[in-house]
């Protein structure tokens, strides 16, 4: 059994993925969270607008600060089955990583006699982590010298800094832009872009950092009337390199690697209405995951290491709705639906990246102290909407009829869900 294990497994490793809607945080504080992330064509609070459309900033005719923390949990679980002459054995592990923190803070500068309006953000825009420990009934889990690949870990987040300019064109149009700065860090254990030794198995990755730099564009209308429209464009955030320094299980050294990984673009379009105690977001969201560095390639290299992701552009739908009827105290509700990025047969390659959720549920509410302090909060509740699966797949399957070595009669599959407790306060300088 342990020869066959080997036979299946050795040269398999996962890329570590971390997301939530693929790659994406779905919304950015409290407040925008809680409206599902809907804030193109609805900038009813600077960290939406910030985010999703900088032409929303000019909505804001006063300066208005804004900090939000939030506690992020996880629940993934990872299967997985491989052939033996005894038949099928299967197994389950639970991540154990626990609590992640989530941070966001802006500012806006707007007057209300003035056509220009400016804004400065720091927000975690992608972070995330999975914690795999070493488990001898999971074939994936169990022990690199047996053949599985022991503890999966990974850990990684990226912050993104953005300087925002809006104008308005006329008392219904405006457009803005930002141009975005961006850190990124990755650790991975076992780290599937290095090649294995034949005998010490797959290295581990020391925490690595990449800074990478993009730009985003928009649109937005007020029709006064109650409609409004908005559109953007991100801009592919383009990182350099992960400079990974490498050692095995026991110590020595081994040959570092470096790797590439992009942020995607992102086109979103929305459309809004406001009128007394409502407020209703709708937006779309493209993600071109497609043309991205580092999601683009798939399969293994000649070397037994992960080529890449092979993920597919996906779409997002957010909605929200406030209301205001109940004095100082406003409610809200949101929904996101993000499709899966991961094509079936590919699926193996992100194992652990078990943060597709597919149905995102937000209820929040704010508390007017004054006029110019807000405390907003947020409850989320994020599921995968079932399991993500595909076949195990090993270079040494490769032929010319199975392009990616997959395994007959062997399968992996992840699913999971997020809980999301988040407090932020939006301060007015009137």
């Amino acid at each position: 059994m342990k020869k066959l294990l080997v036979l299946v497994i050795t040269g398999i490793i996962p890329i570590i993925a971390i997301s939530q809607s693929g790659h994406i945080m779905q919304g950015i504080g409290a407040f925008n969270m809680s409206m599902g992330g809907a804030a193109t064509a609805q900038p009813l609070d600077i960290n939406g607008a910030l985010h999703w459309n900088p032409a929303g900033i000019a909505a804001f005719d006063s300066k208005v600060f804004s900090a939000n923390a939030g506690l992020f949990f996880s629940s993934p679980e990872l299967s997985s089955t491989v052939p033996t002459p005894s038949g099928p054995f299967s197994g389950v592990t639970k991540d154990d990583k626990g609590i992640s923190i989530m941070p966001a803070i802006a500012m806006v500068w707007g007057k209300k006699d003035s056509r220009h309006t400016f804004g400065v953000h720091a927000f975690g825009v992608s972070g995330f982590g999975v914690t795999f420990p070493e488990n001898n009934s999971n074939p994936i889990n169990m022990p690199q010298n047996q053949g599985g690949f022991g503890r999966i870990e990974s850990n990684y987040m990226l912050m993104q800094i953005g300087f925002t300019y809006a104008y308005e064109l006329s008392e219904k149009f405006s457009i803005g832009l930002a141009p975005t700065f961006n850190y990124s860090a990755l650790e991975l254990a076992p780290n599937p872009l290095a090649s294995p030794n034949m005998e010490k198995g797959y290295p581990i990755a020391d925490n690595a950092s990449a800074l990478g730099f993009g730009g985003q564009v928009g649109v937005f209308y007020n029709s006064g009337m109650g409609i409004k429209l908005g559109a953007s464009y991100k801009t592919q955030q383009r990182f350099k390199e992960f400079e990974f320094e490498n050692s095995y299980l026991d110590g020595t050294a081994a040959p570092g690697v470096n790797f590439k990984m992009n942020y995607p673009a992102i086109l979103s379009a929305g459309i809004g209405y406001s009128k007394k105690e409502i407020d209703f977001a709708l937006d779309y969201r493209y993600v071109d995951y497609k043309n991205t560095e580092g999601f683009e390639a798939s399969g293994w290299t000649q070397t037994a290491s992960v080529a890449g992701f092979g993920w597919k552009s996906m779409s997002i739908v957010s909605a929200g709705l406030q209301y205001k009827g109940l004095d100082k105290f406003p409610l809200r509700v949101g929904y996101t639906y993000s499709s899966n990025p991961i094509d079936e047969k590919l699926a193996f390659f992100s194992t652990p990246a078990t943060a597709i959720i597919k149905h995102g549920f937000q209820l929040g509410f704010g508390v007017e102290f004054n006029q110019r302090l807000t405390l907003n909060a947020v409850y989320h509740h994020g599921t995968s909407g079932g399991a993500t699966r595909g076949m195990l797949l090993s270079p040494m399957m490769i032929s010319e009829s199975n392009q990616y070595g997959a395994i007959n009669g062997s399968e992996v599959s992840y699913k999971m869900t997020t809980d999301l407790l988040m407090f932020g306060i939006n301060y007015s300088f009137k």
